[in-house]
């Protein structure tokens, strides 16, 4: 795949930083085309694609150095990831890496790593054995066959029945899905009217911004009418917690990529794609074939339906990183450049992937759009609890009798989501809640009749955030479980910003020397300096990873919540979105 780039394109104020990145196409596919044959980037393939792509051989290095998939060195046979973020941390995972590593630490052939959530948080604790995704559980067999060189791709688990936003019946295919797409560009139904049905909806987006759908696809849409506009899904969930994307690609592909392309065919895009994290690869597969088999009925293509419009779409898997979540670092990815977060504004529906308007909703939000474009935004709005609107779907995971994937009206209250989940594990109460992942601040056992929206939640000095609820048991050591988040964040950290990058670590340095004295309790003057830490970087960190990283900690210490979100950015006309994850 070759993403183009635009020059002698005028700069727009606030990109002047911009003008000494090296322009495109983006080397990172084929570093990922490398990594997949070779198992890691030798230097010889790097000096060949140097040559061949005529680009500096230590741009090419900075790239290798930022993103986290990229190896330099040739991998061990078996490669053996064990997850020790939160969701898997309150299911001992600590233990459990202890015995692998008491097991396999000393097998030549066998390396072992610790790393960050791998979106499996459902089967916690969980591990990857040459990128096959497995409970813990399941280790022995996957590190046996992939010895024997016989490990098996990774399969996807889905539904037989539809999830309630799914406007198509059980065992519909091809030729009577895509409706709403089919529609607006057989001219049944209007660009404007599509608009007006999602702002009328009330849908909002899903990814944790939670900024109107429809008035951002009116945006995109009348920015440069008639020039080159791009559209993006962004599937790169990589929060601790947070797994209910991953669901949804795989039980519905169909609607994901019906939201993108009506997307797409609203705002004046012809070219989109799914941003995916490389650990899904499983959903890839799904997304793929979703595609292929597109292409081949010509929903997609030069001639979308027979309408003589271009629609193509394409997946750039993610070369790893929890800062791509955020947009503009998805784009500088995009783009070929080290992921790291731009200032807003301009915002990317103005200046987006290579200085062009592009739209970016997440996976959520456009698997949200068919349903309501044919049942109609009133449908849409009675399926809330009160006055909330809609489905939404949560990631249950952590102290509950069955983790998953759950979708329920929105503004259902915590203490039903938890019951929905089979209660808390072997009949305990509830200690502590995370409502909307690692972002979220922590809510007590006295909240949890609180609505699962995102006004009740902010209010509540919390967020629905990335919808990735974590339950923790009472006499669960919440200052340990708030600092294994702020570890996560901290080694998230993209480095761009000095409060972020020093905070973070600098926070966490103190909580771990408190734990690891026994003591379990922050005196006065470190109390003080995680407060002073908590509003430093959250008043001044770029994106919303530094903004909130210390909002979890904080919460549990009985003290000013500070942040409970990223904060609010300005928008053209006095408006204000947070920004997206």
């Amino acid at each position: 795949m070759t993403l183009s780039f635009e020059v002698g394109r005028p700069r727009v104020p606030g990109v002047e930083a911009r003008a000494g990145k090296f322009p495109g196409p983006s080397l990172i596919p084929a570093l990922n085309a490398i990594q997949a044959r070779l198992g890691w980037l030798p230097r010889e393939e790097l000096e060949e694609l140097s040559r061949t792509m005529r680009r500096p051989l230590y741009e090419i290095q900075g790239l290798i150095s930022f993103y986290p998939h990229f190896r330099t060195t040739a991998p061990a046979k078996v490669q053996v990831s064990v997850c020790h973020d939160l969701s898997c941390w309150l299911r001992s995972a600590d233990d459990r890496i202890a015995e692998i590593r008491a097991r396999y630490g000393d097998d030549t052939e066998i390396e072992l790593n610790e790393v960050s959530c791998l979106g499996r948080c459902d089967s916690a604790p969980a591990v990857a054995v040459n990128e096959h995704p497995a409970p813990a559980a399941g280790i022995d067999a996957l590190v046996a066959a992939a010895r024997e060189a016989e490990l098996d791709e990774a399969g996807v688990t889905g539904r037989t029945e539809p999830w309630p936003n799914d406007p198509y019946p059980a065992g519909s295919g091809l030729a009577s899905r895509y409706a709403s797409l089919r529609a607006l560009l057989a001219g049944e139904v209007s660009a404007e009217s599509v608009v007006a049905t999602l702002e009328a909806s009330g849908l909002r987006g899903m990814g944790g911004a939670g900024f109107p759908t429809g008035r951002k696809w009116g945006l995109v849409a009348a920015t440069e009418p008639g020039g080159v506009k791009y559209a993006i899904c962004n599937a790169d969930e990589s929060e601790p917690g947070t797994f209910k994307d991953r669901q949804i690609l795989t039980d519905q592909p169909h609607l994901v990529i019906e939201g993108l392309l009506l997307g797409m065919a609203v705002t004046g895009a012809e070219q989109g794609w799914i941003f995916i994290r490389h650990e899904y690869g499983p959903e890839e597969r799904v997304l793929r074939a979703e595609l292929a088999a597109l292409r081949e009925a010509g929903v997609i293509g030069a001639d979308a339906c027979g309408s003589g419009r271009r629609l193509e779409v394409d997946i750039f898997v993610s070369p790893g990183g929890y800062i791509l979540g955020e947009e503009t670092a998805l784009l500088e990815c995009m783009e070929g450049h080290r992921g790291e977060p731009r200032n807003k504004p301009p915002f990317p529906g103005n200046y987006g992937l290579h200085g062009r308007p592009t739209l970016i909703n997440s996976v959520e939000t456009f698997a949200d759009v068919p349903v309501i474009l044919q049942r109609g935004a009133e449908w849409w709005a009675e399926q809330g609890e009160g006055d909330s609107v809609g489905w939404k779907f949560f990631a249950v995971s952590g102290h509950v009798e069955h983790p998953g994937v759950y979708c329920v009206p929105m503004g259902t209250t915590v203490r039903a989501l938890i019951d929905l989940a089979g209660g808390v594990l072997g009949g305990a109460q509830v200690g502590a809640v995370q409502p909307g992942g690692a972002s979220s601040n922590f809510i007590g056992p006295d909240r949890l009749d609180l609505a699962l929206d995102f006004g009740t939640l902010a209010e509540a000095g919390t967020m629905l955030g990335s919808g990735a609820l974590v339950v923790l048991a009472e006499g669960t050591d919440l200052l340990a479980a708030s600092t294994n988040v702020l570890r996560f964040f901290r080694n998230e950290s993209c480095g761009k910003c000095v409060p972020c990058r020093v905070g973070s670590t600098k926070a966490h340095e103190l909580l771990r020397e408190t734990l690891d004295s026994g003591s379990g309790t922050l005196d006065e003057a470190r109390k003080g300096r995680i407060l002073q830490l908590e509003e430093t970087m959250r008043k001044t960190s770029i994106c919303g990873l530094g903004q909130v990283a210390l909002g979890p900690v904080v919460s549990v210490l009985g003290l000013d919540k500070g942040g409970a979100a990223a904060r609010p950015q300005p928008r053209p006309g006095g408006s204000a979105e947070q920004p997206d994850r």
